[in-house]
């Protein structure tokens, strides 16, 4: 299985969706893992899976911020959004 530290600057769409999946509240302190990066950094990230990859998410405020926009436009859409719509339109 492949390990892969993934940074809020290359944070795909696809992890994204595992994060907000896992973590629709938010992760909290006991999600956090915090390991040494080979430059003896500490490093504080959040775990993702798919079948063969281990994703690591590193922590930072642009990543919570991130998340919170997604679920904010996820939840955007209301009843009202589809009245135009109906079954002949598809």
């Amino acid at each position: 299985m492949k390990r892969i530290i993934v940074d809020y600057d290359k944070l795909t769409s696809n992890i994204l969706n595992l994060l907000v999946a896992k973590y629709p509240d938010g992760y909290d302190y006991d999600d956090i893992i915090s390991f040494q990066n080979s430059e003896g950094k500490t490093i504080s990230a959040v775990e993702v899976r798919t079948i063969d990859t281990i994703y690591l998410v590193k922590i930072s405020r642009k990543l919570e911020d991130t998340m919170d926009q997604f679920i904010e436009d996820e939840n955007s859409f209301d009843d009202n959004d589809f009245d135009n719509f109906n079954d002949t339109n598809f």
